[in-house]
């Protein structure tokens, strides 16, 4: 569980990550599920974080069994596709689960 003070210090990154979810018309578990990825692993680079922003979305959406592509996730958040990919699966280690072994 994260804080309060984490919800303001992170406030613009979270608005951003609802914007991102609304575009992909994602269910309240799987936007819960991002948030709670994302605060567990906000990086310090601002740069970083719309990349970190975007694979949280894409994990808290498979968690959730709401699953989207990597491409969907991408083009919803202005990233890169890579960029999801080589994130995705450690913040779902750093959180304690399993990534799914396809």
């Amino acid at each position: 569980m994260h804080s309060a003070r984490d919800r303001i210090e992170y406030e613009q990154w979270l608005d951003e990550l609802e914007c991102v979810a609304d575009r992909l018309e994602l269910s309240t578990d799987a936007r819960s599920c991002a948030v709670d990825l994302f605060l567990a692993d906000v990086p310090d680079e601002d740069r970083s974080k719309q990349a970190v922003l975007a694979a949280s979305v894409y994990a808290g959406s498979l968690v959730a069994g709401d699953g989207r592509t990597q491409g969907a996730v991408a083009d919803a958040a202005d990233v890169s596709r890579l960029s999801i990919q080589s994130r995705w699966k450690e913040l779902l280690e750093t959180a304690g689960l399993e990534p799914p072994r396809w």
